[in-house]
C-alpha cells in the first residue's frame, strides 16, 4: 500500500504547529557537525589563567574580542532586549548578554532567549521599568515585560551569592588583574560549560572570553566550566541541558564530561517533574529532537527519562552509537524540520507522537489505515473526505519500519474501524505513558537496564495530548481550528 512522505496533523487545541508523520525517507544526520568560526581579533590577551575555572584540559587565557570582528551587530539582537539594555545603560549600570545566546550569536544561530546580566541591583531594575516583577527565592532574577517577550535580567550581586555557594569554586583576585575583570571572571566561573560562559558588551562592542568558551565553539565540543564530577552533582539538571546543547548544535562532549554524563546518568531521577518536562521540552520541541534523543539513548538517559521508548530502541537492536534510524526517530526528524528555537511546538504534540508512535508498536498497522488517520487528525474533516483523500494516494511506504504491514484493506467499513481501533490503541498508549506501575515494568525483560517509573507528564497535559486525537472518533468539531501554524510561545 501507498503513504505520503508527510502527512501534517492539526488540531483544536491551539498549539499552533502541525503534528507530522513522515513514512518514507530516512534522513542522516551526523551527531557530530563542524563548526566554522571566522578568527577572532584578540584585543587583550593576559597571561594569568583561570587556573578553577577549566573542566578538562589547560586553563585557558583570558581574551576580550571585538563583537565585530566576530561578525555580531547589534541588530541580530531581539528588539525586546535592546530596549531593556538600552533602559539600564542610560542609568548608568553596566550590562551585558551573558550565556547561550552570545554562543548562539557567534554561530549565527538564532538563540532561544537572551539574557542580560547587570550591576544594578534587582530592586533598581524594578524601579526603571513599569512592567518588572522579580522571580525566584533561592536565584532571584528580574522578568521584565515588553509587549508580548519576558526578559530575564540578572543582577551582579544576586549572581554572586550564587557563586558563593558553589563550594568547588574557592578563587582570589590574580596578580594585575582589575576588579571588573575579576567580577566578570567570577560570574562566568559559576556558569555550567563554557561555551555558555561568554560575555558580551553591546556599547563596548567586546566579548568576553574567561573560559576558553571561544575555542570550545571553534572544537565543537561542550565542556563544563568545573571538572564534570564536581559540575554534575552540585546540579544534575546539568546532564540534561549538555544533552540539549549539544543535541542543538551537533557538538561532541569533551572526553571527561562525556564519562560523567554516562557515570552520574542515575541522578537525573532526583529532579522535580516539572524541571524534567521542562528540559525534555527544550529539547524536543525546538528542533533538534532527533539529535537529543541519539544522544538520550548513547548515554543511557533514555531508559530512566523514557523506559518505553528505551524498550523500543533495545527491540530495535540499537547500539549506542547507531548511526541508523528507526520510524520514531524519522517522525522527530520530519518534526525538526518544521521548527527552530524561535519557533517551537506545544510540549503537546511531541508528546502525541511518542503515544502515537507506541501505539503502532504495540500493533503495527496498514499504510493505509495510518495515512487515513494522519489525515484525519490533520483536517478535522468528515471521514467521508479522509476516505476519498486516502484511496488516491499512490506513493509507496517505506518497507523498512515492521511498525506498518500489510493487511490487504478493501471495503471503507474495514478501513474505518481499523482508524477507531487505531484511536483506541493511542489513547491506551498514553494511558500507560502516564502510569508508573506500567512504566516501571517497560525495561523488565532487559534486566540489565536501569529500573525507572519516572513520569513526568501531568494528568492535564496528558489530556490536551488526547484531545488531539479526538476529532477522529468524533467525526468534524463544530470548533475545529483547521488552520494552526507556528508561534513563539512554547509550554
Amino acid at each position: 500500500m501507498a503513504v505520503p512522505q508527510v502527512l501534517v496533523f492539526r488540531t483544536q487545541l491551539n498549539i499552533r504547529c502541525p503534528f507530522i508523520f513522515c513514512l518514507h525517507n530516512v534522513r542522516k544526520r551526523s551527531s557530530v557537525a563542524a563548526v566554522a568560526v571566522e578568527p577572532v581579533k584578540v584585543l587583550k590577551n593576559r597571561s594569568y589563567n583561570a587556573s578553577d575555572g577549566k573542566g578538562d584540559g589547560d586553563a585557558p587565557k583570558w581574551k576580550k574580542l571585538s563583537s565585530e570582528e566576530l561578525g555580531i551587530s547589534t541588530s541580530m539582537i531581539a528588539k525586546p532586549t535592546r530596549l531593556v539594555l538600552n533602559g539600564l545603560k542610560k542609568k548608568g549600570f553596566e550590562v551585558y548578554l551573558v550565556g547561550g545566546c552570545v554562543r548562539d550569536l557567534i554561530l549565527d544561530r538564532t538563540p532561544k532567549d537572551f539574557d542580560i546580566l547587570t550591576s544594578a541591583e534587582l530592586k533598581e531594575v524594578l524601579k526603571i521599568f513599569q512592567c518588572c516583577e522579580i522571580v525566584g527565592r533561592r536565584f532571584p532574577i528580574c522578568h521584565v515585560h515588553i509587549d508580548d517577550t519576558i526578559v530575564e535580567v540578572s543582577s551582579f550581586t544576586a549572581t554572586g551569592r550564587k557563586f558563593k555557594r558553589n563550594g568547588y569554586n574557592v578563587v582570589r583576585r590574580p596578580p594585575a588583574c582589575s576588579e571588573a575583570d575579576f567580577i566578570r571572571w567570577k560570574n562566568c566561573l559559576a556558569r555550567d560549560f563554557t561555551i555558555n560562559g561568554l560575555m558580551f558588551d553591546p556599547f563596548a562592542k567586546i566579548v568576553y572570553d574567561y573560559l576558553g568558551g571561544l575555542e570550545d565553539i571553534r572544537r565543537a565540543k561542550v565542556r563544563c566550566v568545573i571538572p564534570a564530577n564536581a559540575s554534575f552533582i552540585e546540579d544534575c539538571a546539568r546532564i540534561l541541558r549538555g544533552v540539549r546543547i549539544a543535541g542543538r548544535l551537533r557538538f561532541r562532549f569533551a572526553r571527561e564530561t562525556a564519562h560523567f554524563i554516562k557515570e552520574l546518568a542515575s541522578s537525573i531521577s532526583r529532579l522535580d517533574k516539572g524541571r524534567i518536562l521542562l528540559e525534555m521540552n527544550y529539547m524536543l520541541a525546538y528542533g533538534s529532537a532527533e539529535a537529543s534523543l541519539r544522544l538520550l539513548w548513547k548515554f543511557g538517559l533514555l531508559e530512566i527519562l523514557l523506559p518505553i521508548q528505551a524498550s523500543y530502541f533495545i527491540s530495535q537492536g540499537f547500539r549506542r552509537r547507531d548511526k541508523r534510524s528507526n520510524m520514531l526517530l524519522t517522525l522527530f526528524s520530519t518534526l525538526d524540520n518544521l521548527l527552530a528555537p524561535n519557533r517551537p511546538c506545544h510540549s503537546s504534540l511531541w508528546i502525541a507522537i511518542l503515544a502515537f508512535h507506541k501505539a503502532l508498536v504495540d500493533r503495527p498497522r496498514d499504510p493505509l489505515v495510518v495515512a487515513a488517520f494522519s489525515i484525519a487528525v490533520h483536517c478535522g474533516g468528515s471521514l467521508s473526505d479522509v476516505l476519498g483523500i486516502v484511496r488516491k494516494i499512490s506513493q509507496p511506504h517505506d518497507t523498512r519500519f515492521p511498525e506498518l504491514i500489510d493487511q490487504n484493506i478493501e471495503s471503507d467499513e474495514a478501513l474505518l474501524d481499523e482508524m477507531m481501533d487505531l484511536a483506541t490503541y493511542v489513547e491506551a498508549a498514553l494511558q500507560e505513558m502516564t502510569d508508573e506501575h506500567f512504566v516501571s515494568r517497560a525495561l523488565i525483560e532487559y534486566p540489565q537496564a536501569p529500573k525507572s517509573n519516572l513520569v513526568f507528564i501531568s494528568w492535564t497535559l496528558s489530556q490536551k495530548v488526547s484531545a488531539i486525537f479526538e476529532c477522529v472518533r468524533r467525526g468534524k468539531e463544530k470548533d475545529f481550528q483547521r488552520k494552526t501554524y507556528f508561534c513563539n510561545g512554547c509550554f
